[in-house]
């Protein structure tokens, strides 16, 4: 491994992922040239990753402020109130390379670290979600894939004692050769028992806690900052190995102390581990950090500075401690079998100081390592020129279904339609006894344990509608979620993200990266949905697939919604025979991009359905109302595959059809239209701006058989597994 005497060459700094120009930058910096730990060090906190310097010019228009927002962007999660003097600690992130590289740990590692994300700030977590993208199924490594992150996923959340109750998984050939795996925890703690990453206070103790250092998920955060090409396989070395039980341990050991007076400020080490978990500390706190390489932790011979620096191991957290409480946190520390060691100081210099052996290995200013990094303003092409580009055509003509019950039967059984049972009955749902709606619904429903309010949790996106507008696909990822709570009764609070796209050096692909943001900024704006959290992540794409395959735009939302009285929740399932449904916000009419478009007739052409704001909020607010005073049995919301599909899965949920009133076209049965409810209600009731379409009965939607949709929809991943 490289030591801190070794000759800085042009490709020494290339391979760590450095511009000539960024390096020119390092040396005027520093005022010399760097160490091979000091290059290491900027190398990851100015990697695309950590620094986000392609993307922060434009995050920085986003809305993030509301009376109900407590923390926004900025800290390790964004937190709101929920009133009662509590409040919800929420975050989503990626680990899409190292999924795709190592499956399983690549999946349970990125769980791990969003739980980290979330408790690190005082919060209990109380349920995870997950936004998983896949290519084509027939593709010959994409089973291994599907498998392998799934069962990561459930390997961890499981073990680690946290419901994973939702999430949204598609398939798509422009993620053949880069999947997407997102991850979202949400958690609940006191409003006044709420920690920060600054530190702060001279002489103070800087603490590692939790496991040892090792020499897994070294470069993680490069890596992750780059695109693949054929050497895939030779960097699974980067990807970290994740402990879910000693995750639980920790999580224990830090809220017993956060119950104390002893934490200053604490951060998770994630991405570039004790680099930038200490950098962020002591930047954030305008101070400055001294650690003593050789009292951290490590549970591999001979590692260097270096290594341990730039190691993504698990499971481990920094601190800085009041003085004199460091004999009570070890003692805490060591109960749980952790890990707990004093390794440095916090300093007014605003320098990083690592000593090693007696020796200073690195003193870097702190202020350019973080604050300074570098910031581009990537040149994108306009609307006209990306439409032209993405070779996006006006809707041809469309034939009219012979058979919409038979175009019904087969799109329920498509990779994007079909039931994920065989993906969440792998995840435990119900430990910790909260949760109330689980995936299936609209929304994920967790109760706040203790009380009759629930948490409501979504996460959506519709990429093939990013890909061909982004910016009315940004509204749209919003407009989705907030539809999502809505149909359950929550009443939408805030959003986070997982900005997940390809190269931003390529001007098509910053085009779609600033259109989708200005339509989520809109959305958020209209809907009064503030962005309290997120996470960027770029270079999407591979070689390895012939000639450069980019993933399709896929702004990743999770939103978070309350009900103020669980007992008060919308659910899919149809109810009572007799009861009249009525669809909200109109009939179908807009068919391109649509699945029936793609699965049925063969084609991906047409514009993205509009978002109307005004009406997505109107049309929210009623639903949330009628929930709320009892007036609706049954809520779901119109998305993929249109009016029929959403009959269908209502259908599915209660084994009850229905009988509509009048034949339906194929723009009625399957057009995407947005700001759409299906209800339920009483026969005879008043629905101001609903219109009555059918009434729930017998066995059949369109003419088909329950059971034979159900056999349909149970198909694909039964038969693919199976194969």
């Amino acid at each position: 491994m490289p030591n801190t005497t070794d000759t800085i060459t042009p490709e020494v700094v290339e391979a760590h992922g450095l511009s000539t120009e960024e390096y020119s930058h390092v040396l005027h910096a520093l005022g010399r040239e760097p160490n091979l730990v000091e290059l290491g060090i900027f190398s990851v906190m100015w990697s695309e990753h950590c620094s986000y310097k392609s993307s922060r010019l434009h995050l920085k228009k986003l809305p993030t402020e509301a009376p109900w927002v407590i923390q926004g962007p900025g800290e390790n999660a964004g937190v709101i109130d929920i009133g009662d003097g509590q409040a919800a600690i929420f975050k989503m992130e990626s680990h899409n390379h190292p999924s795709y590289i190592e499956p399983y740990q690549g999946a349970a590692t990125g769980v791990g670290g969003i739980l980290r994300d979330v408790f690190t700030m005082g919060a209990r977590p109380v349920a995870n979600m997950n936004a998983l993208r896949f290519g084509r199924p027939d593709h010959p490594k994409m089973k291994h894939l599907v498998k392998g992150v799934v069962s990561g996923i459930g390997g961890y959340g499981n073990c680690v004692g946290v419901p994973t109750v939702g999430g949204e998984t598609n398939f798509h050939r422009a993620y053949d050769g880069n999947i997407l795996v997102n991850a979202m925890t949400v958690g609940v703690a006191d409003t006044n028992k709420i920690f920060y990453c600054a530190a702060t206070g001279v002489g103070n103790p800087i603490v590692y806690v939790g496991s040892k250092t090792g020499r897994d998920g070294i470069h993680g955060a490069t890596m992750a900052s780059a695109d693949f090409g054929e050497d895939s396989e030779e960097k699974r070395p980067t990807v970290q190995v994740g402990d879910p039980f000693t995750e639980k341990l920790l999580i224990e050991a830090c809220l017993e102390l956060m119950a104390t007076d002893a934490i200053v400020a604490i951060q998770d080490m994630g991405a570039a581990g004790l680099t930038s978990s200490s950098v962020e500390m002591a930047s954030k706190g305008g101070a400055g950090i001294r650690l003593d390489m050789n009292q951290v932790p490590c549970r591999e011979e001979g590692m260097t500075p270096y290594e341990m620096m730039l190691s993504e191991s698990q499971e481990r957290m920094l601190m800085v401690l009041k003085p004199g409480k460091e004999g009570m946190a070890e003692a805490i520390f060591r109960k749980w079998e952790l890990d707990f060691a004093i390794i440095g100081e916090v300093t007014d210099t605003g320098h990083m100081v690592l000593e090693w052996n007696g020796e200073v290995v690195c003193d870097i200013p702190l202020a350019p390592l973080a604050d300074e990094a570098p910031e581009y303003d990537r040149p994108y092409i306009s609307k006209t020129e990306y439409k032209t580009w993405a070779g996006i055509t006006d809707l041809s003509d469309t034939p009219e279904s012979a058979d919409v019950g038979a175009d019904l039967l087969k799109l329920i059984g498509t990779p994007d339609l079909a039931s994920r049972s065989w993906i969440w009955q792998q995840y435990d749902s119900q430990v910790g006894a909260d949760t109330l709606q689980l995936s299936g619904g609209d929304a994920a429903v967790v109760r706040v344990h203790g009380t009759r309010k629930a948490l409501a949790i979504s996460t959506d996106c519709t990429p093939r509608y990013c890909y061909a507008n982004p910016y009315e696909g940004g509204k749209q990822a919003i407009a989705e979620a907030y539809r999502n709570i809505s149909a359950v009764g929550g009443r939408p609070l805030a959003v986070t993200n997982c900005l997940n796209f390809a190269n931003p050096q390529r001007p098509e692909i910053m085009a779609q990266f600033v259109g989708c943001l200005e339509g989520m900024g809109d959305a958020c704006r209209a809907l009064d949905f503030p962005i309290v959290s997120g996470n960027v992540s770029l270079y999407n794409e591979s070689k390895a697939t012939g000639g450069g395959s980019a993933i399709l735009p896929t702004p990743a939302i999770g939103g978070v919604g309350l009900l103020d009285d669980s007992a008060k929740m919308g659910t899919i399932a149809f109810k009572t025979a007799g009861d009249d449904i009525y669809i909200l916000g109109g009939a179908g009419s807009h068919l391109g991009q649509s699945l029936w478009l793609r699965e049925i007739a063969g084609k991906e052409e047409g514009d993205a359905p509009g978002v109307d704001l005004a009406a997505e909020a109107a049309h929210g607010a009623a639903v949330r109302g009628w929930i709320a005073d009892g007036k609706v049995t049954a809520v779901h919301d119109i998305s993929d595959g249109g009016l029929l599909v959403a009959l269908a899965e209502m259908a599915l949920a209660s084994n009850l059809g229905c009988n509509l009133d009048k034949a339906l076209s194929v723009a009625e049965a399957f057009g995407e239209d947005q700001g759409r409810y299906i209800v339920t209600a009483p026969a005879g009731s008043a629905l101001p701006g609903a219109v009555k379409i059918g009434t729930i009965g017998g066995t059949q939607v369109a003419g088909v058989e329950i059971a034979a949709l159900r056999a349909a929809h149970d198909a694909f991943f039964k038969d693919w597994m199976d194969a």
